[in-house]
């Protein structure tokens, strides 16, 4: 009796391990912008120097070093970014980009964008 109890008290926990991985895939969509000049050389939240050359972005909650795929919903353009920052802090937005990734999307001039995030991986 104990024996099939120990099986199922498995089962369950192996069950509960896949739904959580299954779950982890997070999507988001909504608008993005990208940092200003200004901000290059400084440091981030995550204690990283910003570097506008490199793929990055700001997330409110996703931890450090989750790397997400960005798709620009106009040109459906997509990269792949490492969160190393925490916002934006303006409301309506999901991200903030390195410059090198609003080049990437293709979308410098319009200051703004439509993006879907998908979570690839977490650290």
């Amino acid at each position: 009796m104990k024996s099939k109890s120990l099986k199922i008290f498995l089962f369950v926990i192996l069950l509960f391990s896949i739904f959580q991985k299954s779950n982890s895939q997070t999507t988001e969509v909504g608008l993005t912008s990208y940092y200003n000049d200004k901000f290059d050389g400084r440091p981030t939240a995550s204690g990283m120097t910003y570097d506008k050359t490199k793929m990055t972005a700001a997330h409110r909650t996703l931890p450090f070093n989750t790397k997400i795929k960005v798709t620009n919903l106009i040109n459906n353009k997509s990269i792949v970014v490492i969160v190393n920052d925490r916002g934006p802090f303006i409301k309506g937005r999901i991200l903030d980009l390195s410059k090198a990734a609003a080049i990437k999307l293709d979308f410098i001039n319009e200051g703004v964008a439509k993006v879907m995030l998908e979570v690839l991986e977490y650290d």
